[in-house]
């Protein structure tokens, strides 16, 4: 049901998710659906909710403390990342389109949680030593740019109806890996 209500929303957002769409996905009744949570809108927060506690405690658990290489960590992450899309494979997709969301019911039902990620995200981007930077590497674009490009490869690989998280984290790692030999002093 989790599965379900996650894909759906991803596609298609809160406004245009359709409850009935939820239902077949997940090969449940509509009443059984409405027991656990009320309407469309308690699906929605429960699975905003339940998206970032979950993400956050995988991405803490799953980032070393010790770590200052920022490649490392971004890598660190995203292997986190990789695990959480073996279980829930439109978890990150749905969190991604609540970032856009525009409807306001849904906005309000989130707001507490809204900058829970973020949060986790510059806690563990802060622990890299920017030092290693070459001195006209701007850390904050190319930390964007990454984040972009990410992004793309994940839409792209899930246009792919042989989406499997390993290879989507072996090419993240590839642009890594390539960004690192551009923007580390030799």
């Amino acid at each position: 049901m989790i599965n379900a209500a996650l894909k759906i929303f991803a596609s298609n957002g809160y406004k245009h998710a359709s409850t009935d769409d939820i239902v077949a996905e997940a090969g449940i009744s509509k009443g059984l659906l409405f027991h656990y949570f009320k309407s469309k809108l308690g699906l929605y927060t429960f699975l905003y909710d339940y998206s970032t506690r979950f993400m956050k405690l995988e991405l803490t658990t799953g980032v070393l403390s010790s770590a200052n290489d920022y490649f490392e960590i971004r890598k660190q992450i995203e292997f986190a990342k990789m695990q959480i899309l073996r279980n829930y494979p439109y978890m990150q997709r749905f969190l991604e389109t609540c970032a856009s969301e525009n409807v306001s019911e849904a906005l309000m039902a989130t707001e507490r949680q809204r900058s829970v990620l973020s949060d986790v995200y510059a806690v563990l981007k802060n622990q890299a030593d920017r030092s290693l930077f070459v001195p006209d590497i701007s850390y904050e674009k190319l930390d964007a740019m990454l984040d972009y490009t990410i992004s793309g490869l994940m839409g792209a690989h899930f246009r792919d109806a042989s989406f499997q998280p390993e290879m989507l984290y072996e090419e993240i790692v590839s642009y890594l890996d390539m960004m690192k030999q551009i923007a580390y002093k030799k």
